[in-house]
């Protein structure tokens, strides 16, 4: 199983899987074919399906242009076998001839797998990928899960979470302050800002709960605008995870050491189901982005406020469970509707799962690792114009 700094990655949204990865595989094969001045690049599926609301397009052709020449193709009704999200790299001669190809997939977190490249066994750094060995670990030990991942992790794994959290906190921060409407041809209203100041009006549980929607509406509305954010474990739910700790720190006042041992916990959670199944949206549905972040949320939420290894892994099982079979739906290819509404409702329950797992003592009858199996089946199952590609569900509706 690989770090957890494949589940937290810092870059522009609005897509990890449609811009994030797709900026990373143009500027891999570039650096590769730097020689050469024309190239060709065909998107496929899921990618070429929403890629323009993504930004993909963009993505892409901010690294090869204006230095180099670049033809950019779109065949959305065809699917490569490995992954929806498919693109072809061709490097090309001065008469248009191919000299040079890569197949590359965007995966989901903005990771992507080449095609015929073999990944290092120098990558994997867990040796348990499953909750129940790693709990099981804990139960013996003594120690949390954030202590599993210490001791697996570099050591700078620490640092690196306190800039994840520095990268978050300043997401939400940013997306208090601005306000207009978001990109595009939905004309969204920024809501993060109002929600904030409306929240102070109320008292206790509504404050609380307002609050915790302003700030996964903050991040997710920078994410739609193209802002800096942190794939946790994908931008199109990038807001769930921050929204959770930066309403705990406010309201307990937790230390940025017990923010980054919480984060710990949950970039092992992401980790497991990223291993074990998926977190790309054009595999698995929304309930592979959202449901897995409301995972990492109830169980970080659980690591700050002292639950035991077993009421933190049911807190992350049933903040999946209730998630499952969420399709992946977007309106005009956007990350904004339903994404950004279904962060700041998935916040809310992330926080509830794990105050009703701390009414337990941690046990129940589904694990969180047959839930993530349940989860992997449930999203083949679902058809591929439920899957990232606005050919079904709300992505067909028109804009009002």
């Amino acid at each position: 199983m690989k770090s957890i700094r494949d589940i937290f990655v810092t870059g522009k949204g609005p897509s990890s899987s449609h811009t994030m990865g797709p900026r990373k595989a143009s500027l891999r094969f570039l650096e590769q074919h730097n020689d050469c001045d024309s190239f060709r690049v065909t998107l496929y599926g899921s990618l070429a399906a929403t890629g323009k609301g993504h930004l993909t397009d963009v993505a892409i052709e901010e690294v090869f242009e204006p230095a180099k020449k670049l033809e950019l193709l779109w065949r959305p009704q065809e699917f490569l076998p490995y992954h929806p999200n498919a693109m072809k790299f061709e490097a090309l001669d001065s008469e248009g001839k191919t000299i040079a190809s890569n197949i590359v997939y965007s995966v989901g977190g903005g990771s992507i797998v080449v095609e015929g490249e073999q990944p290092s066994p120098d990558d994997d750094i867990y040796p348990m990928s499953t909750m129940t060995e790693i709990m099981e670990w804990c139960n013996n030990t003594g120690r949390s899960y954030w202590e599993y991942v210490f001791q697996h992790e570099d050591s700078h794994i620490k640092e690196f979470l306190q800039e994840v959290w520095n990268n978050m906190r300043r997401a939400v921060e940013n997306g208090i302050s601005n306000e207009g409407a978001l990109p595009g041809p939905l004309h969204l209203r920024r809501k993060a800002a109002s929600y904030y100041v409306r929240s102070r009006g109320y008292k206790d549980n509504l404050r609380t709960r307002g609050l915790l929607f302003a700030y996964a509406l903050a991040v997710s509305e920078e994410n739609a605008s193209g802002g800096t954010v942190v794939t946790a474990p994908t931008c199109g739910s990038s807001g769930i995870v921050p929204a959770v700790l930066y309403q705990l720190q406010e309201e307990y006042g937790f230390s940025d050491t017990q923010i980054v041992r919480a984060l710990a916990t949950a970039g092992l959670i992401g980790t497991i189901v990223k291993a074990n199944a998926s977190v790309s949206g054009a595999e698995v549905g929304c309930q592979g982005e959202v449901g897995v972040a409301c995972a990492m949320a109830a169980a970080a939420a659980s690591q700050l406020m002292g639950g035991s290894p077993a009421q933190t892994e049911y807190a992350a099982e049933m903040a999946l469970e209730h998630h499952l079979g969420m399709t992946c739906d977007p309106m005009c290819g956007l990350v904004q509707i339903p994404c950004i509404e279904r962060n700041a409702m998935a916040a809310a329950r992330a926080i509830d799962a794990q105050i009703y797992a701390f009414y337990t003592d941690g046990s129940h009858r589904v694990p969180f690792d047959d839930v993530v199996s349940v989860m992997k089946r449930t999203g083949h199952d679902i058809p591929s114009l439920y899957k990232e590609t606005s050919q079904g569900g709300l992505g067909k509706l028109k804009i009002q």
